[in-house]
């Protein structure tokens, strides 16, 4: 077990699906903190004044050695990975194709899986490593027409408690976040293929709790509390950030 470092100044990040959404919004809220942002992604997207761009296809195996061969030529350690690249899907067991559920689980869980096997060395170098993983409320709650996602999901927050127990020796913390629906581009995608966008929102605004979306920034905030080096203590942990989803139920 490595030493605790609580030290913030000088720290570096790699941010996977950084383009937009969740990931966009952890770049710049790491950026503020004064830590250096590597986006990995299949497009740049609004990272330019943010972080460092660096092509990456999370479901390729040879796609994520070149990205990490191009992130060593930078860096040589991280103390934080976010895994947040992901991707959907709707419909349930029965309407779901073998192509989507080789698609989903290949980013959202073998993706994830990849990316933090390459990386696992550079993050042992690190100060006080930290991996977030980016789940969903989709793991606790049942959801209905997301068969796929969810299932993916519901794997994701296993393999990051497996991962939290396997690096102890190592001094790498694993944790997650459990988003509810988030005000998202790729949420608005998903609404926009729907044949009555605005009742689609509201409805998925109205099952929260909350009464709204949960916003990129407040989930970046609860990431980059399991990121910071004051947390020392906090792994093996799935933070929720879901306006009450998965534990409220309330009347309406």
């Amino acid at each position: 077990m490595t030493a605790l470092d609580t030290s913030a100044p000088g720290r570096t990040a790699v941010v996977t699906g950084a383009g937009s959404g969740i990931g966009l919004s952890v770049a710049h809220r790491l950026a503020e903190e004064g830590v250096t942002v590597y986006g990995f992604d299949l497009q740049e997207g609004g990272l330019a004044d943010v972080g460092t761009f660096i092509y990456c296809d999370v479901s390729q195996e040879d796609s994520v050695s070149t990205a990490v061969a191009e992130l060593l030529g930078h860096t040589s350690s991280i103390d934080v990975l976010v895994n947040n690249a992901g991707v959907g899907a709707v419909g349930s067991v029965l309407e779901s194709t073998p192509e989507e559920w080789d698609k989903v689980f290949g980013v959202n869980v073998f993706g994830t899986a990849r990316v933090t096997r390459h990386l696992h060395p550079l993050l042992a170098k690190g100060k006080s490593p930290v991996v977030v993983n980016t789940c969903s409320v989709a793991s606790t709650t049942g959801i209905p027409k997301r068969a796929v996602y969810a299932a993916s999901k519901g794997a994701l927050e296993s393999l990051t408690r497996a991962c939290a127990a396997d690096f102890l020796e190592d001094g790498i913390r694993v944790n997650g976040v459990n988003p509810g629906t988030a005000d998202t581009p790729w949420v608005q995608r998903l609404l926009d293929q729907t044949a009555d966008p605005q009742g689609e929102r509201s409805r998925l605004e109205a099952r929260q709790p909350i009464g709204r979306l949960v916003s990129a920034d407040e989930v970046a905030h609860a990431i980059a509390y399991l990121a910071d080096p004051r947390s020392g203590s906090t792994t093996g942990t799935i933070l929720a950030v879901d306006g009450g989803m998965a534990s409220l139920r309330i009347p309406r």
